[in-house]
């Protein structure tokens, strides 16, 4: 079974022929360059994003550690 991806189907939906030369004939783009630079940027931001996540989760950890620490000390005094 054959995966097909996002930026497939967004081909086929911009210009079906386009996708009919690359995926029947086999006819590579002649935007090399451009597509190069899409696929960077859109892994730099999926890195962004993952690091955005983990960041929150971080915080969330610290704020539940701080939390925990002043209903231990509070109550003790």
């Amino acid at each position: 079974m054959r995966l097909i991806r996002a930026s497939e189907i967004g081909e086929y939906l911009y210009c079906r022929r386009a996708w009919w030369l690359r995926q029947v004939l086999g006819l590579a783009s002649v935007n090399v360059r451009e597509m190069a630079a899409g696929t960077a940027a859109h892994a730099a931001h999926g890195r962004r994003v993952g690091m955005a996540t983990l960041m929150r989760w971080a915080a969330i950890a610290l704020v539940a550690l701080a939390m925990a620490w002043v209903l231990l000390n509070w109550g003790g005094k």
